[in-house]
């Protein structure tokens, strides 16, 4: 005999009046046995159909790949809608028996939100792990649709928030561990008393400073992943190695350009916004691995080419071929931090060859 229904104990909610609201848990197959996922999409006369978005494999995979690790845990519930079809039996305290509608025709619920949560459970072989179930009662479709709406409108944490908060978590996926690493060095970078930065990076920790954190994860991810640090962590004591390599290098540029770092903010100097910190990390990597550079003399022997040549807070850049540029129309995109890393690391790669010819000049007399 085919079941045409499950039931579950639920806890019901006092909230409006128009509406039941109530929770329980149950497994995925279950979830999908009595609510459906609309994804959505436009028929062959423009008009739209379904409301969620389609399913992100990267972001499915880093989800089942938790679950199967035996100490998941999804607190968060999924979030299930009816119109019709839903029989409610008060019990007491609060405590109610639901009954929703499976089998013939098809789920009747549709998921409102957590739609990635149920598809990764759904294809893990933890097939008796129960999620929370939110269950929303609404009058019609029209009424659904909106609280799809309201209830995926609301402002997502601050990225820089979320990456602040990196360093004290354990059992990331993967494509987390080196934001970790990099968030974890940038913390050190703003708080320890031996950074030169120390201080003057913004985190939520940090409202007053003036570096954006992100830019500085930004330098030090392209570091970790294809310049000098991706060795140097490996080594012994490798993180503190990287804290002093790239401390190293600002306190150089904080000596060579005193007049454009200090008593500035990004509005009125590009060396200490974005297009500036992320650009002058080439500069760290091209110094680092082409002159082994590690002390700040070392990085500010290396930076002294670029004195006069910069435009930092007033004048312009003049990028060849007719690219002539106000200093404040550098800005922090991809094309113009790619644009200024490309000027100055040419300076400072002629820079090296003139001074390794010479040296081989004086070698040779």
């Amino acid at each position: 005999m085919t079941q045409h229904t499950l039931t579950f104990l639920a806890a019901r909610a006092r909230q409006s009046a128009e509406h039941d609201v109530l929770t329980f848990a149950a497994t995925a197959d279950q979830v999908l046995a009595f609510a459906a996922i609309d994804r959505v999409g436009r028929d062959q006369d423009g008009l739209l159909s379904g409301f969620q978005r389609p399913q992100i494999a990267g972001h499915i995979r880093e989800i089942r790949d938790y679950l199967e690790s035996g100490l998941a845990v999804l607190p968060n519930a999924i979030v299930v809608a009816f119109t019709e079809g839903v029989i409610l039996e008060d019990l007491d305290g609060g405590i109610c028996r639901v009954t929703l509608p499976i089998g013939d025709g098809g789920p009747k619920g549709l998921v409102v939100d957590g739609q990635q949560r149920l598809t990764a459970l759904s294809t893990s072989a933890r097939r008796d792990f129960q999620l929370f179930v939110s269950l929303l009662v609404c009058r019609d479709d029209e009424e659904l649709r909106r609280q799809f709406v309201l209830i995926n409108n609301t402002r997502p944490l601050p990225k820089s928030l979320i990456y602040e908060l990196l360093p004290g978590v354990d059992g990331l996926p993967d494509r987390m561990q080196s934001r970790q690493l990099a968030a974890r060095l940038t913390e050190r970078l703003n708080f320890n008393a031996a950074s030169s930065l120390k201080g003057q990076i913004h985190q939520h920790t940090n409202p007053s400073g003036l570096i954006k954190d992100t830019a500085i994860q930004k330098v030090l991810m392209n570091s970790l992943s294809d310049g000098v640090m991706r060795l140097m962590v490996q080594e012994p004591n490798g993180e503190r190695q990287c804290f002093d390599l790239i401390s190293e290098f600002y306190k150089a540029v904080q000596m060579v350009f005193p007049q454009d770092w200090w008593g500035h903010k990004p509005a009125t100097s590009r060396l200490i916004g974005g297009a500036g910190i992320q650009s002058m990390g080439y500069v760290m990597e091209t110094l680092a691995q082409l002159d082994d550079a590690r002390s700040w003399s070392d990085f500010a022997r290396g930076l002294a080419c670029l004195e006069g040549r910069t435009a930092w807070t007033s004048g312009s850049w003049d990028f060849g071929n007719g690219d002539v540029r106000h200093w404040k129309a550098i800005n922090v995109t991809p094309s113009d931090v790619s644009l200024l890393a490309r000027y100055l690391e040419g300076i400072v790669r002629r820079d090296l060859r003139a001074r390794r010819a010479s040296r081989a000049e004086a070698v040779g007399a």
